[in-house]
């Protein structure tokens, strides 16, 4: 467990492992449960609900968002259901730097080396000739060569004598989806849509069957391997309830990562979606994801 896991838990107080499931909405995890869920499986809405704020969360029924409303999580100066966190990705802007990947170990205690992260960018580059992308992910570990002082880590530079007729990075980290297929196949509610838009993991609960990382569209989840538990991106969320950047928006140089509140209409993220044509990663899935994406290459998913 990390030390914000630790921390996280400490600020709750006294509010106990079934109540915090209750305000979720999250006994309904298992597979079994999903069946004739019906009007459960909504997804957050805006302002327009009778008790206020953003609205049941997936699979989140009217009466446990109404107990959410009376006795949210004992945070400091923090109300839940009175935010609407999403994260924006101008690629035309990222450099490649991935000072956004170390600032995510440092600030999570995710292990130091390049198989490990929750956050991660990609390097897609179209050669002379060719309609299609040749992709780098740092996953890989030949894709990257240790880095400077003032980064430890940086895309290596294979192309330097090839004839490249474009090329970009793409900033990638778990969607936070409205619909989390992760959610749904969780044995053990674990894995949850917190209200104010971010899905969380519990690493008391998880079992590290790892349902969640092969239902994961997106690649966003590991398991990591000397807690035993699954692992990945929260927004880092003990900053973002004490109204702090996570801290890859923090670090990034050139304005890349764009983060804020939807219910906060000149908020960072509204004006970048009001701003920009942007898309998401993979549709189609029905997930329904709050990582909007703009300048994006059909390539990308």
């Amino acid at each position: 467990m990390t030390t914000q896991d630790t921390k996280l838990e400490k600020e709750a107080g006294d509010l106990s492992r079934r109540d915090f499931l209750g305000l979720l909405g999250k006994g309904a995890a298992c597979a079994g449960a999903m069946v004739g869920a019906g009007s459960a499986l909504a997804s957050a809405g805006g302002g327009a609900h009778p008790l206020g704020g953003v609205g049941p969360t997936f699979q989140q029924e009217d009466e446990q968002y109404a107990e959410a409303r009376k006795n949210p999580p004992k945070i400091p100066n923090y109300n839940w259901t009175e935010h609407k966190w999403a994260f924006g990705v101008d690629v035309n802007r990222c450099i490649g730097c991935l000072r956004c990947v170390e600032a995510c170990k440092m600030e999570n205690s995710v292990q130091m080396d390049r198989n490990h992260t929750r956050t991660w960018v990609e390097r897609y580059t179209y050669l002379e000739g060719s309609d299609n992308a040749l992709v780098d992910s740092i996953h890989d570990i030949k894709n990257v060569v240790p880095g400077t002082k003032e980064t430890r880590f940086k895309f290596d530079n294979r192309y330097k004598d090839a004839k490249v007729s474009k090329s970009f990075f793409v900033a990638k980290l778990c969607n936070q989806c409205e619909k989390p297929s992760c959610v749904q196949v969780c044995p053990t509610g674990a894995t949850y849509k917190a209200v104010d838009g971010p899905v969380l993991i519990d690493t008391k609960y998880c079992i590290g069957c790892q349902y969640c990382v092969q239902a994961c569209p997106y690649g966003a989840r590991s398991l990591n391997q000397f807690r035993g538990t699954a692992e990945k991106c929260n927004w880092c969320y003990h900053r973002i309830t004490k109204g702090l950047n996570p801290a890859c928006v923090e670090v990034c140089p050139t304005g890349t990562r764009v983060f804020g509140d939807r219910m906060d209409p000149e908020s960072p993220i509204s004006q970048f979606i009001r701003n920009n044509r942007v898309s998401t990663l993979q549709p189609a899935m029905g997930n329904h994801p709050n990582v909007f994406y703009a300048g994006i290459d059909k390539e990308v998913f």
